[in-house]
C-alpha cells in the first residue's frame, strides 16, 4: 500500500479497539481493488469523544467507517440518514460520508447470513432460530432471519425486558415469522434445544474463563451453532456444540462478510469488479489471528 495525498482514510471506531482486525482485512481488500484508501483503528473512548469524530468525519475526506462496541446502537442517532436494516437492528455498524453527511447502514445480519450459508450451507428460510442476546448483534441477527423469512426467531436474554423492546422494533415486518422473548434460564431451554439453529450475540465467551452463554444440555444432535466471537477458534459455547452433537461455526465468516458489504456500499461504481473479494480478507484475518496466538499481535470486535 502506498499513502499519498490522494489516499482517503476509512476508519473502524469502539473502545477499545487497538487489536481490531478491521484495518488488516480493509486494507488488503483495498489494495486488490485498487482503491487508494486506508483504513486505521480509531479509539474513542467515551460519548463526547464520539461526537467530536463523527464532525470530524463530515469535515474530512473520510470515505466512511466501521462501528463497533460499544457504539452500534449509540450511532443510528448520530446519523443523517439510515437504512431501512439499521433502523430495523437498532443499531448501525456502517457510515457511508457522503457530501458531509453520515448515511448510516447494518451490515452485520447480511454477513451473518453470508456466513451462515457458506460456512455451514444452513438456509434460514422456514427455519426455527435461538438468539442468545439483545444489543446490536442480536437486533441485527433478528432482523435478517425475519427477511430471510425463517419460520420463528425466539430471543433470549438475562433482561427479558431488553428483548421484548428488540422484538417490538420489528413488530411490524414479521412477514408470518413468530417471534418470542424469554429470561435466560430454565424456562427457555425447550425453546434453545428444539431450534434448528443457535445464535450466540453476546461477547460470552470472549474472556478465558467465561463459560457457555449456554449450557450443553440445551443443545442437541443435528443443530447448526454459530458464536459472533471469533477470537479464538474454540469458545465455550462451540465446545458446548461439539459435546451435544451439533454443528458449530465461529464468527470469522461473519465479520469478514460484515466488512466486505461495507466496502460494497462504499466503492459504489469505483470499481470494475463488484464484489469485494472476501477471499483476501479472510486470508489477511487468519494471518493476524495466527500472530495474535503467537502473541505477535491481535484481534477485537468488528
Amino acid at each position: 500500500m502506498i499513502i499519498n495525498g490522494r489516499t482517503r482514510p476509512t476508519a473502524v471506531i469502539g473502545w477499545p479497539i487497538a487489536q481490531s482486525l478491521s484495518p488488516v482485512m480493509h486494507n488488503a481488500a483495498y489494495e486488490s481493488l485498487g482503491l487508494n484508501w486506508a483504513c486505521l483503528p480509531l479509539g474513542v473512548p467515551d460519548q463526547h469523544a464520539l461526537l467530536a469524530f463523527t464532525e470530524v468525519a463530515r469535515r474530512l475526506p473520510f470515505v466512511g467507517f466501521n462501528v463497533t462496541m460499544p457504539y452500534k446502537q449509540a450511532m443510528l442517532e448520530l446519523c443523517d440518514e439510515t437504512a431501512t436494516l439499521a433502523q430495523m437492528a437498532g443499531a448501525v455498524n456502517t457510515v457511508h460520508c457522503v457530501d458531509g453527511r453520515l448515511i448510516g447502514y447494518n451490515t452485520d445480519g447480511r454477513g451473518m447470513l453470508e456466513s451462515l450459508a457458506d460456512d455451514a450451507g444452513f438456509d434460514p428460510a422456514g427455519a426455527s432460530v435461538a438468539i442468545i442476546g439483545a444489543g446490536g448483534a442480536a437486533g441485527a441477527a433478528v432482523t435478517a432471519f425475519i427477511l430471510a423469512r425463517s419460520s420463528s426467531v425466539v430471543l433470549v436474554n438475562r433482561d427479558p425486558a431488553r428483548a421484548e423492546s428488540v422484538l417490538a422494533r420489528v413488530s411490524n415486518h414479521l412477514r408470518g415469522t413468530t417471534a418470542m422473548a424469554y429470561p435466560l434460564d430454565g424456562s427457555a431451554a425447550e425453546a434453545v434445544r428444539s431450534a434448528d439453529l443457535v445464535v450466540n450475540a453476546t461477547p460470552v465467551g470472549m474472556s478465558l474463563d467465561d463459560p457457555s452463554p449456554v449450557p450443553a444440555s440445551w443443545l442437541r444432535e443435528g443443530q447448526v451453532v454459530l458464536d459472533m466471537l471469533y477470537q479464538r477458534p474454540e469458545t465455550p459455547l462451540l465446545r458446548a456444540a461439539v459435546e451435544a452433537g451439533a454443528r458449530g461455526i465461529g464468527g470469522l465468516g461473519m465479520l469478514v462478510a460484515q466488512g466486505a458489504l461495507a466496502i460494497d456500499i462504499w466503492a459504489g461504481g469505483e470499481v470494475a469488479q463488484s464484489r469485494t473479494p472476501r477471499d483476501v480478507m479472510r486470508a489477511a484475518a487468519e494471518t493476524a489471528l495466527e500472530a495474535l496466538s503467537t502473541g505477535a499481535g491481535g484481534g477485537d470486535d468488528s
